[in-house]
């Protein structure tokens, strides 16, 4: 069966309807005790959040994606977030949106392509803060990745840019219609460059979730960045749900950089750091080989300490990102020689969540779903 067999049989629950296209400080610790993680991961049951959605499916950040990620059985789908020009929350992975959408053959916005300073790397392209909503929804996606998500191609501009608000409206119609709370897990993406460009994301994010309710102790929403500040400020503001630290395998979070401190990833990942972090939030999201490195022979090696001491730390460990083709497996779990055909991705899945890890984003929900089934048999 091919990959588009494994989700035939969602047919008859059609997705989203297609759109047919169109001509700095270091961080504080939190003033209270941080609440339980999302009802300490609905009820202790390992999540499965769908990364960007179901973007090994579908264009990344759509509604389509969030949908079918759901549909698939994800708990959890995973929004980007970006502000436009007129201070609205979308969902892009970056600000740059030359590699997501046909903003390129838009003659009309080639005076608007430019080259900015993000996080200290010079980037050129089309940015969503010079942009207004109405502008940003006349834009259609595209797949990030054709050249290893060749089927996601035939979706190239069927769908919008999707606001936080519509998906949070997809989100509770979608728990209805399913029988199933579905969880949000936005991001805050480089909030240092967003709070520089005079649009911070942190109080526009914070209004939104109290707008649906969902700012409380309970709620299923994970607030995650790779930055530290605003994960505080948010506290500080009034941020009563789950919050996640993202690390990083190399590097250091930005706002950290921007403010002259020291302090790496790899800082953030020592037992000290962990109990840091504990001050303002109730998880991690490591890059997954800080889990489970992958050894020059290509081959799984043994788990690293970072999940226990998490877990000494009262934080629960969601790593990312898992996706089933052969270009992002290790080579022992490959299969055949197209970067783009699925490998094993079930067993390196099974293999992590052996590990002890509280939940995993995957680029295919179903697989996750799998997965987890089948770690708890063993």
């Amino acid at each position: 069966m091919g990959r588009r067999g494994l989700i035939a049989g969602l047919a008859a629950a059609p997705l989203v309807a297609a759109t047919a296209p169109a001509a700095s400080a270091a961080a504080v610790a939190a003033p209270e005790a941080a609440p339980s993680a999302a009802a300490q991961g609905r009820g202790n049951r390992i999540l499965v959040i769908g990364h960007r959605g179901a973007s090994g499916y579908r264009p990344e950040h759509t509604l389509a994606s969030y949908e079918l990620a759901a549909r698939l059985g994800a708990d959890f789908v995973e929004p980007d977030l970006v502000a436009t020009k007129d201070g609205q929350l979308v969902c892009r992975h970056e600000p740059e949106i030359g590699g997501t959408t046909n903003v390129a053959d838009r003659p009309e916005f080639a005076a608007r392509k430019a080259t900015k300073t993000l996080d200290g790397i010079p980037v050129t392209g089309w940015f969503t803060e010079d942009f207004t909503l109405a502008e940003l929804k006349t834009l259609r996606a595209k797949e990030r990745l054709p050249a290893i998500r060749q089927e996601n191609t035939m979706y190239d501009g069927r769908f919008e840019i999707p606001t936080l608000i519509e998906v949070l409206d997809l989100r509770k119609r979608l728990s209805a219609e399913l029988g199933r709370e579905i969880g949000v897990y936005p991001e805050t993406k480089h909030p240092t460059y967003f709070q520089k460009a005079g649009l911070p994301l942190e109080k526009r994010l914070l209004d939104l979730l109290n707008r649906y309710g969902l700012n409380t102790r309970n709620a299923p929403v994970f607030v995650q960045s790779f930055e530290t500040t605003n994960l505080a400020e948010l506290r500080r503001l009034g941020l009563r749900t789950s919050a996640v630290q993202l690390l990083s395998a190399s590097g250091a979070p930005y706002d950290l950089v921007a403010a002259g401190d020291p302090r790496t990833y790899a800082d953030l990942g020592t037992p000290a750091g962990l109990k840091a972090i504990a001050a303002y939030a109730n998880g991690i999201g490591p890059e997954k080989g800080q889990v489970i490195p992958v050894g020059t022979d290509g081959k799984l090696g043994v788990p690293t300490p970072l999940v226990a001491n998490a877990h000494a730390a009262g934080l629960l460990v969601h790593p990312y990102t898992f996706r089933a083709e052969n270009s992002f497996l290790p080579g022992e779990l490959r299969r055949g020689t197209s970067p783009s055909d699925f490998g094993r991705g079930i067993d390196e899945q099974v293999t992590y969540l052996r590990a002890g890890i509280d939940g995993l984003f995957t680029d295919q929900a179903d697989v996750g779903v799998v997965a987890r089934a089948e770690a708890a048999r063993r």
